[in-house]
């Protein structure tokens, strides 16, 4: 693959596309491909996570383990623990591959150094975030106003 076919592949994830090609080119330089085997974990639940996973191929499986915490499958395309990317944080479930898989890691330092060199980009992130949490917010309040009511949440 060519350095033009990695920029195309993070465009295609939504959190990343805000970026613009400058700083995903940054990332595509300095993201890590890491192959693991089927059965292989790529990380266990209550990890330390100074790093997100983009899988290119193959699929995961992320298994919570908190009480009715709901399994999800990953696969290619997918940005896992996009969290990591911006705040200290801990893995929230174990990722186990289903198949022969690769993931591109990208460090939690080296984003950090990408959205420093690239403030438009940083930017962009930040409005990205703001806007999600808007929206979380306005889903929080339609739960809680239709518990208040006693009828089901839509």
């Amino acid at each position: 693959m060519t350095i033009e076919d990695d920029i195309a592949f993070l465009e295609r994830i939504p959190i990343l596309r805000q970026l613009g090609t400058p700083a995903l080119r940054m990332l595509a330089i300095g993201g890590e491909s890491v192959a693991i085997g089927a059965g292989e974990q790529l990380f266990r639940f209550g990890d330390a996570a100074d790093s997100a996973y983009i899988v290119q191929r193959g699929s995961f499986r992320l298994r919570p383990e908190r009480p009715g915490g709901h399994e999800v499958i990953a696969g290619p395309g997918t940005l896992i623990g996009e969290s990591a990317l911006l705040a200290e944080t801990a893995r929230p479930a174990t990722a186990t591959a289903r198949e022969d898989s690769a993931v591109l890691r990208i460090s939690r330092s080296m984003f950090l150094k990408m959205l420093e060199g690239y403030p438009d980009a940083a930017a962009r992130l930040r409005e990205l975030i703001m806007s999600r949490a808007d929206q979380w917010t306005r889903e929080v309040e339609g739960i809680r106003d239709a518990l208040a009511r006693g009828t089901k949440p839509e």
